[in-house]
């Protein structure tokens, strides 16, 4: 990953509906990190993704990503097979296998 390709991605990059509850001129791309990776996780596209890996880099979004507390199961599958991680591996994971389900008992 080149630094100045990096440096080169602004807010704007990235799809604009992502970010109908914030004030864009105020994200910081290092400070908003984990709440950047969860929103393009959650709502972005195959674009977005490539632009957060352009960003932060593999590594850095597999930190993250593990510690996330909430992603669907569509989501957790592709990241569990993207980084080579069981499931388990996920805090998102771990914390719903230990919340009791009242709806389906």
């Amino acid at each position: 990953m080149e630094k100045s390709t990096q440096q080169n991605l602004k807010i704007q990059d990235f799809s604009e509906y992502l970010f109908w509850d914030i004030d864009v001129d105020k994200l910081d791309f290092q400070r908003s990190k984990k709440w950047l990776i969860g929103r393009v996780l959650e709502y972005g596209n195959l674009n977005d993704w490539k632009k957060l890996l352009v960003l932060f880099g593999r590594e850095e979004i597999k930190k993250e990503v593990v510690n996330i507390r909430s992603l669907d199961a569509v989501t957790l599958s592709f990241l569990s097979v993207y980084f080579s991680l069981e499931k388990e591996d996920f805090r998102c994971y771990s914390k719903k296998q230990s919340t009791p389900d009242f709806w389906n008992s």
